[in-house]
């Protein structure tokens, strides 16, 4: 990639189409054909494209347009997986009461998110994200992110025991399969070029900053955590470790996106806390770079990224939730902080997360979705100038 210092870029999702979610709805009623959709679909990415170019980013996305969600969407690619709604998820939970209250206090309607469960063995049936990459390439030559839900987040989602247990007696025999299709996926898209591909790991920060029923969250599949939280980081990091061993170095940026929760607009019911618990994870996991949420006070002192073992950054500096677009000179500040703990070709700025996460339930509009990716490109801009200076 030729880029510029601070390089501007998204984390994916952006607010579907009206046309789209129609679509959604249709193709999943039989009422459409699976091509229909996509034609459909072909003409919001490109919708999408012309927003984030318009605002300057440097690394565009296709905006997720295609998926339901950033993880239940593999449904359709895998064989032998299912997709739950969260309602549906909640036959086999066993205290049905406790679940429906922390889904109620998290503000997780259950009719507005999906999960995929595994079935059966699974394996890929087409491509997570290749066909998508390409399409978006015959239409830009901007730099291209592509993301896919990473190895634990997966695993931690599709394992249901009422579903999964005869084809994987545990969750680690699932991981093994799950690790195979990432890193099939994985070397289709370096071979076909893509820029950047960013894996998703929203589970990992639940892990240690959840207070109340740790091992349960918004992720729905996160009913098969261990209630050692560093147990289940020295396995989220083997995973990933697994899916990224001899990937390195052969074109493709290689990331992770650790989330703090997208999945309402009030601030006071997502996770909080400093990355430092996260650390052992976060300096070991072999990748270029790590995506980080530092839009709100939530995310606590950004002097953590100084042990982070010398990755590239993807500074979160606006907020996705939020109506108030921020302002070019707070994000400036806010990158001159970050300068003091990292060199600045390895500081990349982005949301903190997708506009648009769940398709029937997006953060924002695209409008201040726009605006916002505007003023972030236009404080890229300044401390380039600044940097020159």
């Amino acid at each position: 990639m030729n880029l510029p210092t601070f390089p501007t870029t998204v984390i994916g999702s952006w607010p579907r189409t009206v046309e789209v979610k129609k679509a959604m709805r249709d193709k999943r009623a039989g009422r459409i054909s699976e091509d229909e959709f996509q034609s459909i679909a072909d003409v919001a990415v490109l919708q999408c494209l012309k927003w984030q170019e318009d605002a300057g980013i440097d690394i565009v996305s296709d905006g997720e347009q295609r998926r339901d969600n950033f993880i239940s969407f593999v449904a359709e690619h895998l064989n032998n997986v299912r997709m739950l709604m969260v309602s549906e998820l909640l036959e086999y939970v066993e205290d049905k009461a406790s679940f429906e209250e922390i889904l109620g206090t998290l503000d997780v309607p259950a009719f507005s998110m999906s999960n995929p469960a595994a079935a059966g063995k699974i394996s890929r049936k087409k491509p997570l994200a290749l066909n998508d990459y390409l399409f978006l390439k015959k239409h830009t030559d901007k730099a291209i992110k592509v993301m896919l839900p990473g190895p634990y987040l997966l695993t931690r989602a599709m394992w249901v025991e009422g579903l999964s247990k005869d084809a994987y007696p545990t969750k680690e025999d699932l991981a093994v399969d799950i690790i195979k299709v990432l890193r099939e996926e994985l070397e289709e898209l370096i071979a076909a070029g893509v820029d950047f591909i960013q894996f998703d790991e929203p589970v990992l920060t639940e892990l240690v900053f959840t207070q109340k029923n740790a091992n349960r969250t918004f992720m729905c599949g996160a009913l098969t955590a261990k209630a050692d939280a560093e147990e289940e980081i020295a396995f989220a990091l083997d995973l990933m470790n697994q899916v990224t061993d001899g990937m390195l170095g052969r074109g493709s940026r290689i990331g992770v996106h650790v989330c703090r929760g997208n999945w309402s607009t009030q601030e006071q019911v997502l996770l909080r806390g400093p990355y430092y618990p996260l650390i052992p994870y976060l300096a070991n996991v072999n990748i270029d770079q790590l995506i980080l949420e530092y839009a709100t006070p939530r995310a606590g002192e950004l002097d953590a990224i100084r042990d982070f073992g010398g990755k590239e950054l993807g500074f979160g500096i606006v907020n996705p939730r939020t109506e108030t677009v921020e302002t070019v000179e707070a994000i400036v500040e806010r990158v001159q902080e970050a300068r003091k703990y990292i060199a600045d070709e390895k500081i990349f700025l982005n949301p903190d997360c997708g506009f648009g996460t769940f398709a029937q339930r997006p953060m924002n509009s695209d409008k201040i979705a726009f605006e916002k990716l505007k003023v972030m490109s236009e404080a890229a801009k300044k401390l380039r100038e600044m940097v020159l200076v």
